[in-house]
């Protein structure tokens, strides 16, 4: 299970890194202008791969897969 989380967050961080990069890239003369288009894309994925991790944190929760450790109570 972890090992998916961490290929979902890699996926996260490409896609906002993609996104960066569209938004700074500018389109050539006579070109129309894609990049609106590609950079909106990425961050839906990116939106997307965080809502499924999320989602998969909570399934591996209720099935037991992982519990949570929290902060000592005590002193």
């Amino acid at each position: 299970m972890s090992i998916v989380i961490v290929v979902a967050l890699l996926g996260i961080l490409a896609a906002l890194a993609g996104a960066g990069v569209f938004m700074l890239k500018r389109p050539k003369e006579g070109e129309p202008a894609q990049t609106d288009k590609r950079m909106a894309r990425a961050l839906a994925v990116r939106v997307g791969l965080s809502i499924t991790i999320f989602l998969l944190i909570l399934l591996a929760w209720k099935l037991g897969w992982i519990a949570p450790k929290g902060l000592p109570t005590g002193r």
